[in-house]
């Protein structure tokens, strides 16, 4: 063979094996440099053996994920049966209802000489809605600040915010309820435009996550913007408020969960039955003079607080994966 053909063979055999290498990567066969010499040492693995190690290994790890599944819905299943058991008893012989009935749910809001349902309802639901409202301003507002703007004590502002953050917020409830009393608003007509004020007014210092997403958003879009002549409400309407929607649906479901889970505040501050949450009215259901007869309808309660979540999550689940696509500028 002439030195000229060998010279026109070479360059084609390159391109042979890196079709061969790229065909291999393609179909799942590129093997890394460990594998390599672990087939020079001991040979190559039969196709079938390493088929069925890994069935295996995806057995194992459906079966695991089962388990936990049944593990994690098997309280949630339990309440919505529970919920429908014709028998109010608390204590029973069998884990799941034998007769079901939908007297719970209508006793629950027609039965109110006992236990107001629907108030208690209605009253979480306004503070909610609220709640929601403001915190999401408060914390948009606050990133902003954070994230974009530069003034005097700003880095000591976010350290004191992140040292407060580090207590619990239960060592402040006492201190509230006698705030709150000196200025009057624990009275039965001021309790839910206080539990609001409370719930709402410390929002603002959970910025943090907030500020971290607004702190991956480019600078250039402010810069493009005000080269067109937006102000500093303009750049945060318009460009930073649309590209933070997912991180303002968690914001919103976050504080529109406050007022239905939590339960220390509003029993320190909710004197009266017709100022109560739903947490307070599910928790009067199992006490020892009401679990009798009211054991049944608080699992049909638990269900009904669930609904307005369980709304929020589906209406708002389709942000999740919106980001920049919103933006505008102008």
């Amino acid at each position: 063979m002439s030195k000229n053909s060998e010279k026109t063979m070479a360059p084609k055999k390159q391109l042979d094996a890196i079709d061969r290498a790229q065909l291999a990567t393609a179909t799942g066969g590129h093997k890394s440099a460990a594998e390599i010499e672990r087939s020079k040492a001991f040979g190559e693995v039969p196709e079938k053996n390493r088929y069925g190690a890994r069935m295996f290994r995806d057995f194992l790890s459906y079966l695991l994920l089962s388990v936990l599944g049944i593990i994690w819905i098997m309280p949630i299943v339990w309440v919505f049966l529970e919920s429908f058991n014709a028998d109010p008893q608390p204590y029973q012989a069998t884990f799941f209802p034998q007769k079901y009935s939908f007297d719970n749910y209508r006793l629950l809001f027609t039965q109110t000489d006992v236990f107001n349902f629907p108030k208690m309802f209605l009253n979480t639901l306004i503070i909610a809605i609220f709640v929601c409202i403001i915190s999401v301003f408060f914390v948009l507002s606050v990133a902003f600040c954070m994230s974009r703007l530069r003034f005097r004590f700003r880095k000591s502002f976010m350290n004191i915010v992140l040292i407060l953050g580090m207590f619990p917020s239960i060592m402040s409830v006492v201190a509230i309820y006698f705030i709150l009393k000196a200025m009057g608003l624990t009275s039965s007509a001021m309790t839910i435009f206080a539990l609001i004020l409370v719930y709402s007014a410390g929002s603002g210092a959970g910025f943090y996550v907030m500020k971290g997403y607004m702190d991956t958003i480019p600078t250039s879009l402010d810069e493009a913007a005000r080269l067109d002549g937006c102000t500093t409400w303009q750049v945060f309407t318009k460009i930073i408020v649309p590209i933070c929607r997912p991180m303002i649906v968690y914001q919103a479901i976050t504080a529109f969960l406050a007022p239905w889970l939590d339960f220390v505040l509003a029993r320190t501050i909710c004197r009266t039955q017709d100022t109560y949450t739903v947490a307070l009215g599910l928790w009067s259901m199992l006490q020892k003079e009401y679990i009798q007869n009211w054991y049944a309808r608080f699992a049909a309660g638990a269900v009904c607080v669930s609904i307005p979540i369980a709304i929020l999550f589906m209406v708002m689940q389709r942000f999740y994966q919106e980001s920049m696509a919103g933006s505008t500028k102008g």
